[in-house]
């Protein structure tokens, strides 16, 4: 399938390769910054960059909208399709309806629109990331479309599930709490004992022996540790002491505290 990109930033990085190695060919990268799309291409096969969202004279059938989810409605304004291309973003938390919605208004030719999300947290980059092991959620606006995404993701991924929006924009809820909200407490750890003057990698162990049983367990609620969970009042008080001078950490800290024995609790 001729395929061409909107975005050259994190999930382009690793998606456009991806689809390359399933035989596919990227056509074409457009990027608001040329730089970039310049960057991605060169790891690519035989791309060209584009520098206008003028896109009408593509030879493309798929066209990949991987934006920032605020920039979606920016670009689908200034876009212009082929006839009966279908465009896909990359979103968890976008609805297909808005893309749809997007598309009707903008487009002077008819477009279809589906959904293809990768479960995964990519950064450009990087080495590219095989797709094997990365749950793929697809939508598309018709049973065609969404037959189609199917054999795409399933081209790439072990793992493929056809989500409505509501279900997607939940499951991209749940990742959020595992994965961006877990780095950003990992950035808090490291900030406080490098304060110290000790090594981040001091918690190592600690971090790799908590993911590895929450993994291994059926809920990792079944192997929560620590004061909150013991309901160990006088630790969880200096702490805050502790963190007196930090009001911002300190809230964080009350907060999980409180979920937490709320959670023993019942």
């Amino acid at each position: 399938m001729e395929i061409s990109f909107i975005g050259a930033g994190n999930m382009a990085w690793h998606l456009a390769p991806a689809l390359e190695n399933a035989g596919h060919h990227i056509n074409e990268v457009y990027s608001r910054q040329l730089t970039h799309a310049r960057q991605l291409v060169s790891n690519l096969y035989d791309a060209h960059t584009h520098s206008s969202l003028n896109l009408a004279d593509s030879v493309s059938r798929l066209f990949v909208l991987a934006v920032p989810d605020d920039a979606i409605d920016a670009v689908c304004q200034r876009l212009v399709l082929p006839e009966n291309a279908l465009l896909v973003h990359t979103s968890g938390s976008i609805a297909l309806s808005s893309l749809e919605d997007g598309m009707r208004v903008y487009s002077d030719v008819p477009v279809h629109t589906g959904v293809f999300y990768a479960l995964q947290t990519f950064t450009k980059n990087q080495p590219f990331m095989s797709f094997e092991r990365i749950p793929v959620c697809v939508e598309g606006g018709d049973a065609v479309i969404e037959e189609l995404l199917v054999d795409l993701a399933q081209q790439l991924s072990d793992t493929v599930y056809v989500l409505p929006s509501p279900e997607r924009q939940r499951l991209h809820l749940s990742a959020v709490f595992a994965a961006n909200f877990t780095n950003h407490l990992l950035g808090i750890s490291h900030d406080l004992i490098t304060d110290l003057g000790l090594s981040f990698e001091t918690l190592h162990p600690l971090i790799t022996e908590t993911i590895r049983k929450a993994l291994a367990a059926s809920n990792p609620t079944d192997v929560q540790t620590g004061p909150a969970r013991r309901g160990d009042l006088g630790t969880v008080e200096s702490h805050l002491g502790l963190l007196e001078d930090q009001p911002h950490l300190s809230e964080i800290y009350q907060v999980l505290t409180s979920n937490i024995q709320r959670v023993y609790r019942s």
